[in-house]
């Protein structure tokens, strides 16, 4: 019985930790997850679209450059595979999260890596903390929330404002992607040169290609992750 009762007194501060720990990513998520919400309302979808797309897809530069391709008059499977290739890394932050948390049942994995982002998986990488599920699911859960009563109020508040500045949140998915590209951009020359190539595909695909729309994006996804597994050595890829 004390086993048991330390046990939970136990997860329970690791929870807490986890909540505490994702505090940070809270504050940071919550004007994305506004714009997020005024664009939804802008895009023409419905308030429970726009809640499932923050609840079951949970990928902020997914969602907005998924709204951008319903706009656009993309395919369903363009959509989903176009989320699916930006979403694949993924897969590696959540095996490398699974191989940290020890001694946990391995039922409670998919749930853990349900709620990974890159902004979870940097906190649970550079933690101080032993991972435990415990402390994970406060750490997500924390950045879960914040999304989606983000996503809620800027729906809801996208009502509220004028049309020349629901209009302007258009803006947000390109400043989203500037954020996430400039970083690794200034460190490589050779990133800086994958990201302007993919553009450079993306138009011309756009322009001259017979192809449904929206596939440019995923054409130019796949062509330049394979150059880039050419051109950078496996020393660089570590250190990146």
């Amino acid at each position: 019985m004390e086993n048991s009762t330390c046990r939970s007194r136990q997860k329970a501060s690791h929870f807490k930790k986890g909540t505490q720990a994702g505090f940070p990513i809270v504050i940071g998520y919550l004007p994305i997850a506004l714009a997020f919400g005024i664009l939804s309302k802008t895009s023409g979808i419905t308030l429970l679209e726009s809640i499932m797309f923050s609840s079951i897809v949970y990928a902020g530069a997914s969602q907005f450059m998924a709204l951008t391709m319903i706009a656009m008059g993309a395919g369903t499977l363009g959509i989903v595979l176009t989320t699916f290739l930006v979403n694949f890394r993924h897969f590696l932050m959540s095996a490398s999260i699974a191989g940290k948390i020890k001694n946990e049942k391995k039922s409670i994995l998919p749930l853990i890596a349900l709620g990974i982002t890159d902004e979870t998986f940097s906190v649970a990488s550079f933690s101080k903390e032993n991972l435990t599920s415990s402390f994970m699911m406060g750490l997500e859960l924390a950045a879960y929330l914040s999304w989606n009563v983000g996503t809620i109020a800027g729906y809801l508040l996208g009502s509220t404002l004028p049309d020349s500045i629901q209009a302007s949140m258009g803006i947000a998915l390109y400043a989203m992607f500037i954020a996430l590209v400039t970083p690794m951009a200034k460190k490589s020359l050779k990133i800086a040169s994958l990201v302007i190539l993919s553009g450079i595909v993306n138009s011309l695909v756009g322009r001259f290609a017979s192809v449904p729309r929206g596939w440019g994006i995923i054409i130019a996804i796949i062509s330049v992750s394979i150059l880039g597994v050419f051109i950078f050595s496996e020393e660089e890829a570590e250190e990146l």
